[in-house]
């Protein structure tokens, strides 16, 4: 396992205050899905694992951190599991929807693809690269490259929504972005 990435991220869920509200792209778009079998991706505390229960689904909710997985422990409907995406390989054809937020690890869009059934879908949304952004992460493999989304999903999936945007946080910090509703193609 990524040992540092996991002192780190437990670290962050211990010390910081994390979101709990899922983001509006995730909110809006989810009555896409045709099927109730879910996967949220570096699910953290799990904003999006519980707003998907509410909504019907049974989801499988993964994550480095134990503390992370640790909250999501005996929440009906969430099978909450800690993972080392290193080395974790997604099942195939099994999720009617999956999500992905703030989290890029480009050696899983393939699995991701292959762990959706036909016509799943996937959202997600991301930091993408820009010299001007204000707050993103510094390391520039955690970025997307404009483009990049297109490039990687266009081929295998009927992309419904695909924007890179400027974002200002609440502290006023302003960030590119990219967002992306992908559906697999049948």
């Amino acid at each position: 396992m990524a040992h540092e990435d996991k002192v780190r991220w437990d670290e962050k869920y211990k010390n910081n205050p994390i979101p709990n509200s899922p983001i509006a792209l995730v909110t809006q778009n989810v009555a896409l899905a045709k099927g109730t079998k879910a996967l949220d991706i570096a699910c953290g505390m799990g904003r999006h694992s519980k707003f998907l229960v509410s909504r019907g689904f049974e989801v499988d909710a993964l994550d480095i951190s134990t503390t992370a997985i640790a909250s999501l422990q005996n929440i009906p409907h969430i099978n909450a599991k800690e993972v080392d995406f290193d080395t974790y390989i997604l099942p195939q054809s099994t999720y009617d929807l999956i999500v992905c937020t703030y989290f890029l690890k480009r050696s899983l869009f393939a699995q991701i693809i292959n762990a959706l059934k036909e016509e799943g879908i996937f959202i997600y949304e991301t930091f993408l690269y820009h010299p001007d952004n204000e707050k993103a992460p510094s390391n520039r493999e955690f970025l997307l490259e404009s483009g990049e989304l297109q490039s990687a999903f266009g081929k295998t999936c009927e992309l419904l929504h695909l924007s890179e945007y400027w974002d200002v946080d609440m502290n006023g910090a302003k960030t590119m972005k990219a967002s992306m509703i992908a559906k697999k193609r049948a």
